[in-house]
């Protein structure tokens, strides 16, 4: 391992011992990175680890309690964003934030609009620059295009566009390919590709290791707030960077137990939806975990919020525990002993301005309302305990749960559903966009939960998540199950072929 600041080129940018806390938060602690002109540096570590905190900095969002900025190679301040923005640094989020009804070609030039004599703008300029931009990237997008209904790959792509028209020469990447497909991705990483051509120096942050193996030259690695590692990307090994990450071995990340199944706790008869999904039948018995896999459009969460009630179904039944549900009635669904951990945690699992123990007890309001009046102590212990239980890490149970990193979000919407000891649990994407040793976790909890006799539906587009983890995989394709695959049989071939609909 070498450390970043060891002598070579002069870095378009760097960190140098940089620390930063917030409060008794030390949230890093004599950190150093070197980010090289032509050049994509991975930036790996566990949910909490300091990352966001970094990228941050860079921004010029946070400034360092400790360390310093360096831009090529002389030290830098940056009192706000727009200062780092004017350095040529751009960060690109996960989730774009373009204005819906301006075309691609304004939503690139905002705030540098080019304008003509009497202070017109100059609309011929701004799509001519627009498709100059986009031909360097090697995308074809129509400048014209409103920004509204844009993929958020093309999203991702104009974001890129946007930074490159104020001559960014660093681009931070955070999570960029959480939301896209496979396909999506790979047109990203092409525009990564060349970029990194062309010079630009790429801060690629991702959760998905196989991505920084394939993308990234060198990457560094942070844990707890401290600088483990800085590395060229060829001497490692996946097993070695999560050893970096965790700081130990992860021995099994698919921890399942061989239970044998009960009786059947959900039953699901031709559930029909028109235009969506057709013919749905499965059961799933106590003490299983079926998977449900297949490409994204499929029908896979689509039929779960049926199941579950959120959505109507127009023809079928579902049944729990031989009790059959009322179409179109989570409360019904809830009663019956059934609990849904949607995929999008954020804006359909949590209240995000609410506190952690409010969000765990909203599930349980009927138990903790005494004569219309809330039982502040009830609520206290019922959160406490799920927060113990699943290792939720937080400063304060009443701290808003928005504080928290994304892995323990997604154990409070864990903690609220386990809170209501339901009979079957349907999981959409348990670990979209946790860490390595969180999903670890998150997979304990889910073998523990089968083996004392919970009948789990878990949805995952992760298929090394599906093959390790499911005692059966159904697959979907095109609104049907197009498979049935047993645990013993079940490979990313076959389920792969049974997704897109042809022989494996």
């Amino acid at each position: 391992m070498s450390h970043p600041a060891d002598p070579g080129p002069t870095p378009v940018l760097a960190l140098e011992g940089v620390s930063k806390s917030f409060g008794a938060v030390r949230a890093l602690h004599g950190v150093s990175l070197a980010l090289h002109p032509g050049e994509v540096h991975a930036l790996a570590g566990e949910n909490g680890a300091g990352k966001s905190t970094l990228i941050k900095t860079l921004a010029g969002v946070h400034r360092p309690d400790a360390g310093r900025l360096l831009l090529d190679g002389a030290p830098v301040s940056f009192p706000g964003p727009a200062a780092a923005r004017d350095a040529g640094i751009a960060v690109i989020y996960q989730e774009p934030t373009l204005f819906p009804d301006l075309s691609v070609a304004e939503n690139i030039h905002m705030g540098r609009r080019p304008r003509r004599a009497l202070g017109l703008l100059d609309h011929r300029a701004m799509r001519a620059s627009t498709a100059a931009l986009l031909a360097r990237l090697g995308v074809a997008l129509d400048p014209q295009r409103p920004a509204r209904g844009l993929s958020i790959a093309d999203q991702q792509i104009v974001e890129i566009a946007k930074a490159l028209s104020c001559d960014a020469r660093v681009l931070i990447m955070d999570e960029p390919t959480a939301a896209l497909t496979r396909s999506e991705a790979d047109r990203l990483f092409g525009v990564v590709r060349a970029l990194r051509e062309q010079g630009a120096a790429v801060l690629f942050i991702s959760h998905r290791l196989e991505e920084i193996f394939e993308i990234a030259q060198r990457v560094t690695t942070l844990r707890d707030g401290s600088w483990i590692a800085t590395e060229p990307v060829a001497d490692l090994t996946q097993d070695d960077l999560v050893r970096r990450m965790v700081g130990r071995d992860l021995d099994e990340l698919y921890p399942k137990q061989d239970v044998v199944p009960g009786e059947v706790a959900l039953s699901v008869r031709r559930l029909t939806r028109e235009g969506v999904f057709t013919d749905v039948s499965f059961d799933v018995r106590r003490g299983e975990i079926v998977g449900l896999a297949g490409l994204v459009g499929a029908g896979r969460t689509e039929v779960a919020r049926a199941v579950f009630g959120v959505d109507r179904w127009d023809g079928g039944e579902v049944d729990v525990n031989g009790r059959a549900l009322v179409n179109g009635t989570p409360s019904a669904a809830m009663a019956a002993g059934l609990a849904l951990v949607p995929e999008d945690r954020r804006a359909q699992g949590l209240v995000m301005g609410m506190s952690i123990e409010r969000n765990i007890a909203l599930t349980g309001l009927r138990t903790t309302v005494r004569a219309g009046l809330m039982d502040r102590r009830a609520e206290r212990r019922r959160s406490v305990d799920w927060a113990v239980k699943l290792q939720v890490k937080h400063a304060r149970i009443a701290d808003a749960v928005s504080t928290l990193s994304g892995g323990n979000q997604q154990k409070v919407v864990l903690a609220k559903w386990l809170a209501t000891r339901p009979d079957v649990l349907i999981v959409d994407e348990p670990t979209r966009g946790i860490d390595v040793g969180t999903k670890a976790e998150v997979h304990r909890l889910l073998g523990e939960l089968a083996a004392n006799g919970v009948a789990i539906v878990m949805i995952s587009s992760d298929l090394p998540e599906i093959l390790g983890m499911a005692d059966r995989v159904l697959v979907m394709h095109e609104g049907r199950i197009a498979a049935e695959i047993p645990r013993t049989g079940a490979t990313e071939e076959a389920v792969m072929a049974a997704a897109t609909g042809r022989d494996a």
